[in-house]
């Protein structure tokens, strides 16, 4: 047994869950050393993800400062930076951390393919940094994926889709044994599979959508973002349903006496996977069909997440609150339980906004910025609980609780004021002049946003710093 083990006390493999075997308790067993070594693998990848988007987000910053922006030789360097910035903190970041989590649900068959998938995964994300230095294309703000229409970037893209494409198949055949897959365990894990499901099928959107969508609209923002669309759509259940699953773990690291049986757990979480299900009866139905029909093929994907993004997240956190009321707390848990109180308080807020949206305003920003600041922070809390499990030395207990509401409440100050400055119709993806800013109301909502975001940075950062310090060296190697 490993050394980080012995001072989570953990064994190799022992139940962790603490009534049982087949006990109610929501956690996993830790895998195999293969397994948490690709584990941490991802973890890295995920960590440095948000490295390089925290970088460029200094760039953006420069970008927009008189004299310093002279220096950067391209016509549009602040869109470029913000694409790149974007899909490091949302895209390869979130996807990053599901490698983690699904390297620790499978068995070890196929290890071989899980250390490919990292290594595609990985150059395809090296691809995209580099891009904006090495083929500079035209920067295009498409919803979910934005672009750089460069070959090298979109090699980089494709290199990183397969990557994850193979994560994903590997997530499936390398199923863990059967006593694995018992009482609430076994709900963590079936979580953790639908999310390879829906994956799979947001995969396979994508390319429905290249295949479906005219290309006569090539190289225009309308292209991307109806090939982005479908997937991207579904790509939101994937996340939402790795943080639910997630959020039963870090209920379960807090104490928390969830009041659920693993089996009603588990008919939750697949609750959550069903609206995916419907996305090959959505393009179906355009089949064959003529005309203007993409702006019905967008709405039904948006409609779909408005009833089905609701389905597991709303019973499964009651669940979860009640669960914390009536359950007890240590220190060691207040990290995961500071990351999951700012997590679903955020979650909820997000969704309360997605029921205002009415047009393409910055309300829309506010709620995406909601659904997804509580995913990052449910997934920063699931690194806290793993970095002794998978050999690395403990958070500090003291920046580690703090982080996650400073990250979370200048993500709420910041999802405030863009919905204040979308209810006085201030419209997204625009900066500066374009904002068009007329009178208190409006400035002082930007203003606020700006404020909110630039503590929710802090937070990142403080993130960073906190597991950076634990992931120095394993444990073992310190002893």
């Amino acid at each position: 047994m490993s050394s980080a083990y012995q001072q989570a006390g953990i064994k190799e493999g022992e139940d962790v869950t603490g009534e049982g075997k087949y006990g109610r308790e929501f956690a996993l067993t830790m895998p195999s050393a293969a397994s948490r070594k690709l584990a941490s693998g991802w973890l890295w990848l995920g960590i440095a993800s948000l490295l390089g988007a925290g970088l460029f987000a200094i760039l953006l910053v420069l970008a927009r400062t008189p004299y310093i922006q002279d220096i950067f030789p391209w016509v549009d360097f602040f869109r470029t930076a913000l694409v790149v910035h974007v899909d490091l903190s949302v895209l390869l970041w979130f996807l990053a951390f599901a490698g983690v989590l699904w390297s620790l649900n499978a068995s070890s068959k196929f290890i071989g393919f899980g250390w490919l998938a990292l290594v595609l995964a990985a150059s395809g994300a090296a691809m995209i940094v580099l891009s904006p230095f090495v083929g500079v294309g035209k920067p295009l703000m498409s919803n979910y994926v934005p672009v750089l229409q460069s070959p090298f970037f979109f090699s980089g893209l494709i290199v990183f889709g397969t990557g994850i494409a193979v994560l994903v198949l590997r997530s499936l055949i390398a199923v863990p044994s059967a006593d694995l897959w018992q009482g609430g365990e076994g709900s963590i894990r079936i979580g953790f599979y639908a999310a390879s499901i829906s994956t799979l099928i947001a995969l396979a959107a994508f390319g429905w959508s290249y295949i479906m969508i005219p290309h006569s609209l090539d190289s225009t923002t309308q292209y991307y973002d109806l090939l982005f669309w479908g997937g991207g759509h579904v790509l939101q259940f994937t996340y939402s349903l790795l943080m639910l699953a997630g959020w039963l773990w870090l209920a379960n690291a807090c104490g928390a006496k969830i009041p659920l049986t693993p089996r009603v757990a588990s008919i939750f979480l697949v609750l959550g996977l069903l609206p995916a299900l419907y996305v090959p009866i959505i393009y179906l139905s355009f089949v064959g069909v003529k005309g203007d029909y993409m702006g019905n093929y967008m709405e039904q994907f948006t409609q779909l997440m408005k009833v089905g993004g609701s389905f597991a997240p709303v019973p499964l956190g009651l669940a979860v609150i009640y669960g914390i009321m009536v359950g007890g707390r240590t220190a060691a848990a207040n990290p995961q339980r500071a990351a999951l109180l700012s997590s679903m308080f955020l979650f909820a807020i997000g969704g309360g906004i997605s029921l205002m949206i009415k047009d393409s305003n910055t309300i829309i920003t506010a709620h995406y910025h909601g659904t997804g600041g509580a995913i990052s922070l449910a997934f920063m809390g699931l690194t806290f609980h793993l970095l002794p499990r998978l050999g690395y030395r403990e958070p500090d207990l003291k920046w580690a609780t703090l982080q996650p509401y400073v990250y979370g409440a200048g993500q709420l100050l910041h999802i405030v004021g863009l919905l204040w400055s979308g209810g006085y119709g201030v419209q997204r993806k625009v900066a500066g002049a374009a904002q068009e800013l007329h009178g208190f109301a409006q400035t002082a909502g930007m203003g606020l946003m700006g404020i909110g975001g630039l503590i929710a940075v802090v937070g990142g950062i403080m993130f960073l710093v906190v597991v950076f310090k634990a992931m120095r060296w394993p444990v073992q190697q310190r002893l």
